[in-house]
Parts: C-alpha cells; sequence; structure tokens
C-alpha cells in the first residue's frame, strides 16, 4: 500500500516553529485534495491543546487532527525540515520530518497509522531522511 506520494511532499523546508511546519505538512494535504483548510486548523489546535504529544518518535512529528475537522479522503503529507525544530518534547526534539495525515473514518485511522508505524520501526529511518534530497526519495522511504 502506497501512502506517500512525491506530490505530498516538500524537502528543505525553513520553518521559523513548530506551527509553521504542521501548517506546511497540512497545505499539501489541502493542494492534493484530501483535506479541507479547516483540518489544518484542527491540527494546530489538537496539539497546542494536547501539548507535544505528535512527537511520537524522536526527529518525527505525526500532526492529525479529528476526522470531522475536514479530512475528505486518506491523506499522508511529508515535510523534510531544512533545519530541526523544537517541538517541545524533550525525548524526542527537534524534528527534522512532519508527516501529517489525515483520514475519513476510524478504520482508515487505523490502517494508515499502522503503516506508518511499521516505517518508523526502522532503525535507520532518521538517518535516511537526513540523507535525502528529493521528494522521490521521501516518499520512497515510506511506500516499502
Amino acid at each position: 500500500m502506497k501512502i506517500l506520494f512525491p506530490s505530498a511532499v516538500r524537502v528543505n523546508f525553513e520553518a521559523q516553529t513548530w506551527q509553521d511546519a504542521v501548517r506546511a505538512a497540512g497545505e499539501l494535504l489541502v493542494k492534493n485534495g484530501h483535506a479541507r483548510q479547516s483540518y489544518v486548523d484542527g491540527m494546530i489546535r489538537l496539539a497546542t491543546s494536547l501539548g507535544p504529544y505528535i512527537v511520537m518518535t524522536p526527529g518525527i512529528a505525526i500532526p492529525h487532527a479529528r476526522p470531522e475537522d475536514g479530512a475528505i479522503d486518506v491523506g499522508v503529507a511529508a515535510v523534510k525540515l531544512a533545519t530541526p525544530i523544537d517541538f517541545g518534547n524533550q525525548e524526542n526534539d527537534p524534528v527534522h520530518l512532519v508527516l501529517a495525515f489525515c483520514t475519513p473514518n476510524a478504520d482508515a485511522h487505523i490502517e494508515v497509522l499502522s503503516k506508518i508505524a511499521e516505517c518508523l520501526e526502522r532503525e535507520d529511518l532518521i538517518d535516511q531522511i537526513q540523507q535525502t534530497q528529493t521528494e522521490q526519495e521521501i516518499a520512497a522511504l515510506f511506500n516499502l
């Protein structure tokens, strides 16, 4: 199952804040027809209210919102940051990659999150991410 396409990837993004980074990933979901703008706002709102829980693994933030916040279809987007930034998670900062996703229902949510978790199990993933230069290379890391 392919979960990430080059059209939903941006490399070397200069983010000033974690909100900029999440917003950039969310805009890719919108651009690719997977979510409405309200979903991007929902991702920021959820991370603000619940804290930096979205940095679930060292170097990677996985923002998302509730389907009713504006998810249209299953979608995954990735933003590789030019300079890693802190999200406020002492254990897993700094973040190199923002991997946003949206799903229209709970079943799809579990399926996509399982596929992402499978990818994140690779010990060398952060090193591989840091070595990538193109959208195609980032997408390939998540489509094994």
